[in-house]
């Protein structure tokens, strides 16, 4: 994989998922979406770094689309989304965003070992941005919290 900085659309794996989006109907992009969260959310074995690659983009697009949430500027993000356009998603994807998010931060997970290897857990930028788009994500929204507290990150 290549990766050459620690946002979320920051390398090969990314930024060819947001093809597939960029590629997909704008009827099929929120399944794609969920499906990719899902599938980070329930793995139990040893989860993979692309999966989570493409999880922590999925993420961030759902974060993009919530007050709060960061504008996609990245040129490998889908193309659809730079410069402010939008995206109709279902309310519940962010609560699958985080569950995802903490899936990848937690233990058995190569792109946590990966980054906390290169990284450490002091001033690691790339856990940075996962603290700050799970932040985003877990916002109250229509008087219910998505989660109380996060769980360690690493």
């Amino acid at each position: 994989m290549g990766t050459w900085d620690s946002g979320p659309f920051d390398n090969d794996t990314a930024a060819d998922w947001c093809g597939d989006l960029d590629d997909a109907s704008p009827d099929e992009r929120p399944t794609l979406i969920r499906a990719t969260l899902t599938r980070t959310a329930d793995e139990d074995d040893y989860l993979d770094s692309s999966d989570a690659c493409e999880a922590i983009a999925a993420a961030a697009i759902v974060a993009s689309q919530l007050p709060g949430g960061q504008p996609i500027t990245s040129a490998y993000a889908p193309d659809f989304l730079l410069d402010g356009g939008s995206l109709h998603l279902p309310e519940d994807l962010a609560a699958l965003a985080v569950a995802a998010i903490d899936r990848i931060m937690a233990d058995n997970s190569e792109w946590h070992d990966l980054w906390h290897d290169a990284a450490g857990t002091h001033a690691n930028a790339a856990f940075d941005n996962i603290r700050s788009l799970r932040a985003v994500l877990a916002q109250p929204r229509n008087g219910e919290q998505i989660t109380d507290t996060p769980p360690p990150l690493f």
